[in-house]
């Protein structure tokens, strides 16, 4: 579909044509000079061949005046150090995502709900709540259907040689070639008392849990994507616990769930009840002391941070 967007300014004529024209490496970094970016310039060049003018602007914009202009004392050492941060970050980030995506919802999950409707039962729209029968249902089968069928992982072509008549894979197979976004859909759409049987298994009510699987999926989309993480305004948010059940939520202030440092504790949260004996938080807090000069409050760190129940 395409969409035209329109200028109030322009007197209601559809769109404004695109006329910046494609800079080389070198215009782009003699841009950067220009603007009162302090870099030597072989080495900014060589930078920009490597990282992107636009990519690397994300982490500009901080240091960027109203004019484009930048405050004095804008380094390329300054920047340079937020862009190897936040990567860092991803990596760290993307690690426990995918503890909590294998233990939750590809074995947690799938073990209840095969050994309750079955192995194939995932393809019954009658397994998951009334409103999901038809073609939402019929969507979700398609994307394992399509996911099986791009598979070359053994386990996959060993089956459909020895199991050629049943129609697909057994969940547990299925849930290995399913994307983070397929077994999403199927924990939405789960009875309710088996989402509270799941969650509770993690210390939350059913829609906190819901609500973190959705802000991981599209968390996990950002860092695949390489994309900044560290003081983004998230696009999805998280549900905080409240106050009456989750006290240790609110100590000592409660997350901004605008912000990545709620990702941060949730991610501690479940891998407490997931993997105990995991050293994650001990690799953030290194992250951290290695970059003394990134701004935290910008990720949503509120003052004390660690000295929350669930950081200690």
């Amino acid at each position: 579909m395409w969409w035209v967007f329109y200028c109030p300014d322009a007197g209601g004529e559809a769109g404004v044509n695109y006329t910046k024209p494609a800079l080389s490496f070198e215009q782009q970094a003699d841009q950067l000079l220009s603007r009162g970016f302090e870099a030597d310039r072989a080495r900014l060049v060589e930078t920009l061949s490597r990282v992107s003018y636009y990519r690397l602007s994300a982490y500009l914009h901080p240091f960027k005046r109203a004019d484009e202009s930048f405050v004095p004392d804008t380094t390329l050492d300054k920047v340079w150090r937020r862009y190897t941060f936040d990567r860092q970050l991803r990596l760290l980030v993307m690690d426990a995502i995918e503890r909590v995506e294998v233990a939750v919802l590809r074995t947690l999950m799938v073990e209840q709900h095969a050994r309750k409707y079955g192995p194939f039962g995932y393809r019954d729209a009658k397994s998951f709540r009334p409103e999901f029968a038809g073609m939402d249902h019929q969507r979700m089968v398609d994307e394992v259907d399509q996911a099986t069928s791009r598979s070359r992982e053994p386990f996959v072509e060993h089956f459909r040689i020895k199991y050629h008549s049943e129609p697909g894979l057994p969940l547990w197979m299925a849930a290995e070639v399913a994307s983070f976004g397929t077994l999403f859909t199927f924990y939405r759409h789960l009875h309710l008392p088996e989402q509270k049987s799941l969650s509770s298994r993690l210390g939350l009510p059913a829609n906190v849990l819901q609500s973190w699987l959705f802000c991981l999926n599209y968390i996990r989309n950002l860092c695949a994507h390489h994309s900044r993480l560290w003081n983004r305004e998230l696009g999805i948010r998280p549900l905080i616990p409240d106050q009456k059940n989750a006290p240790n939520w609110h100590v000592p202030m409660t997350p901004d769930n605008r912000r990545t440092f709620a990702v941060l504790t949730l991610l501690r949260w479940l891998l407490r009840q997931i993997a105990p004996q995991s050293h994650w938080p001990e690799r953030l807090r290194e992250l951290l002391k290695s970059y003394p000069d990134i701004p935290l409050n910008l990720a949503g760190f509120p003052p004390g941070w660690e000295s929350s129940p669930i950081w200690k």
